[in-house]
């Protein structure tokens, strides 16, 4: 009768007596702390037996007293339960607070994406339920897993991100679900938990799920239908419980259709779905989402920003993003390390100059011959084309480190190049 009221009644501390009939206390003890996770248990015991004590401590239990039982004793056990678990209250309080204010969110009025937020909300409240997320290229589906993940019962767990595109398709079954030692060649000795055990009472992210080989995919599957798995060389099965939360801008169905992704694990992970709208199709969050990037790139570069002139926020609003939010975000950090300030102007934006390309990208510009940029024409004899190239590379880069005061990291991110690519060209051509 006890065990059955737990779950109605969720009590904070339970004093349970090791010899009870029909079921000692020990064994009674699992099963309370399996219904009601977080409960405090105090043993009571006629005997001070070390194996008895050892074995419940083992179990979960918060303390244990000997009979016959001295209430003074008995009285600061329990005080001291009772603050551990107000503390325990007040973290998680604080923690529910973190992320209320922390949560990952798109910045944004449109309808488009406040339906989307509404919607993630609704899905998150299961805890293992898988969900798609489906969406173009930098429209931001890391976040809405963020959002997924920390408006779940499973905030408390670890978020664990996957990028199947980016790890070859010979290691993501190790990366996956880890190794045993002596696996293969280089394998670490001691093994290797995999990433679905990283993520264990959390959220495991799989981003860009379409690139899995069809390999990876057959243990997904197995692992999504039976919640088991086997470690790479290892003969022990493995048990978690983890949400499984994909995500992918490409058309599965196509593919299915291809021969290329599995049927079975497509309605395995698209269980629930989301979709993602582009930037494009809530063009009245361009100009909020450019301020609040405004305000991070001029603090990140220390520059003084105070907003974006009219012409520049035309300019934004009129522009077509094929990069989504993710170029919209390249574009105000490149605008802003070359602005002077105060406010960010057209001339920053670069936009006349390549209506169809990235803006303020030199780039993008260069190659679109005819949009704004003139170019000398082919002589009659022709042209040497890599000692052209060269001259326009070495142009670009010279104005870059002008333009930026000899900063070469900066450079490098003006002209869309890592900084060390950066430093081999100029080096290359002395500029």
């Amino acid at each position: 009768a006890a065990l059955a009221s737990l779950p109605t009644d969720k009590p904070d501390l339970v004093l349970l007596d090791i010899g009870l009939p029909g079921m000692s206390g020990l064994d009674a003890l699992p099963l309370i702390m399996e219904s009601v996770p977080g409960t405090l248990v105090i043993l009571i015991t006629a005997f001070e037996e070390v194996k008895t004590v050892v074995s419940a401590m083992r179990g979960g239990a918060y303390d244990y007293v000997v009979k016959p039982i001295q209430m003074d004793m008995l009285n600061v056990s329990i005080r001291n339960a009772l603050e551990t678990i107000r503390l325990k209250k007040e973290v998680r309080q604080l923690q529910e607070r973190y992320l209320r204010e922390n949560l990952p969110v798109f910045i944004g009025e449109s309808d488009a994406i406040q339906n989307v937020m509404d919607l993630v909300g609704q899905l998150a409240k299961s805890p293992d339920t898988p969900i798609l997320i489906l969406g173009e290229t930098g429209t931001g589906k890391e976040y809405i897993a963020g959002a997924v993940h920390y408006l779940s019962p499973n905030y408390n767990g670890p978020l664990i991100s996957v990028n199947c595109a980016a790890i070859p398709k010979e290691l993501i079954e190790s990366e996956l679900f880890g190794y045993e030692r002596g696996a293969f060649t280089g394998a670490s000795t001691g093994g290797k938990k995999g990433m679905v055990e990283q993520a264990s009472g959390g959220t495991l992210f799989l981003d860009e799920v379409g690139d899995l080989s069809m390999e990876a995919q057959s243990k997904l599957l197995r692992f999504l239908e039976e919640g088991e798995y086997y470690r790479v060389g290892g003969t022990r099965k493995h048990k978690v419980k983890v949400r499984i939360v994909s995500a992918t801008n490409r058309n599965l169905p196509s593919l299915i259709a291809e021969g290329r992704f599995r049927e079975d694990l497509y309605y395995r992970i698209a269980v629930l779905k989301v979709e993602v709208p582009s930037l494009n199709e809530r063009r009245e969050d361009i100009l909020p989402i450019a301020r609040h990037f405004l305000v991070e790139f001029a603090a990140k570069f220390g520059k003084q920003f105070t907003g974006i002139s009219p012409e520049a926020e035309q300019a934004l609003s009129s522009h077509r993003y094929k990069g989504n939010v993710r170029e919209l975000r390249n574009t105000l950090e490149r605008c802003v390390l070359i602005g002077k300030g105060p406010l960010l102007l057209l001339q920053d934006l670069a936009l006349e100059a390549n209506p169809q390309g990235s803006p303020c990208d030199g780039k993008a510009a260069a190659i679109h011959p005819g949009e704004g940029i003139h170019f000398p024409p082919l002589p009659p004899g022709g042209t040497d084309l890599p000692t052209a190239q060269e001259a326009l590379e070495r142009f670009y880069i010279s104005e870059a480190v002008a333009r930026t005061g000899g900063n070469e990291s900066n450079a490098a991110l003006l002209l869309g190049l890592n900084y060390h690519t950066f430093r081999y060209r100029r080096r290359r051509l002395g500029s």
